[in-house]
């Protein structure tokens, strides 16, 4: 997800470290510190303008929740949800990274989930080792989980989620939830996209899937 240029936002992430973290690589292996507990850790790969991770982890505040995102124009908008509110998000931090070095930042069994929502499906066949369901990225997600981590995914493309269901399966993984049509029978985990509002209003059905790795 991209956005317009903010010319302010480089100042605002600069001003929150304490959120938006500099060097994430220097906190490899030591989160527990960053948080100051020993709650179990869950991220999100392309985090975006961050209502999935901020809602969660104000829904769920005896997890640690940390969101993923490249882009600087995109991030800032989750910063400012957490600055948006009174006393902040305590278990919620954010990582201005490239999702494709995790291992950088995480040591082995370190989050114990991780949260695919709305990746780009890159749908020409030569760019699907970019897609974050390919072979290679479930190497880097099975590095950084715990015997049994699991991985959770939603999209609103058809093709990037069968694409997925098979190379989930393929890689060994076990399917233990499966959906066509998450909004049909609207779990009350769910915690809406921006991009899950848009498309579901238009009535497009949402898939969704979690998956186990079996060691």
């Amino acid at each position: 997800m991209r956005a317009r240029y903010k010319p302010w936002a480089a100042d605002l992430i600069a001003a929150n470290p304490e959120i938006v973290i500099p060097e994430p690589q220097q906190h490899k292996g030591k989160w527990h510190e960053v948080f100051d507990n020993d709650r179990p850790i869950h991220i999100e790969v392309g985090s975006g303008k961050g209502r999935f991770i901020s809602g969660m982890a104000k829904m769920n505040p005896d997890i640690n929740y940390i969101g993923i995102e490249l882009f600087e124009s995109v991030i800032v908008s989750a910063l400012e949800k957490v600055l948006e509110e009174e006393e902040g998000i305590p278990n919620l931090r954010l990582l201005e990274v490239n999702g494709e070095a995790l291992q950088d930042f995480f040591e082995a069994g370190e989050v114990g989930l991780v949260y695919l929502n709305f990746s780009d499906p890159w749908p020409k066949t030569r760019h699907a080792k970019r897609r974050l369901t390919n072979e290679r990225f479930l190497k880097l997600y099975e590095s950084i989980l715990p015997v049994n981590g699991e991985i959770h995914f939603k999209t609103d493309n058809r093709g990037l989620f069968e694409y997925s269901l098979k190379s989930i399966s393929e890689y060994g993984m076990l399917l233990t939830d499966v959906s066509l049509d998450l909004h049909a029978e609207e779990p009350e985990w769910n915690i809406m996209t921006e991009y899950e509002e848009k498309f579901s209003s238009l009535g497009q059905p949402i898939y969704h899937l979690e998956s186990r790795f079996q060691k």
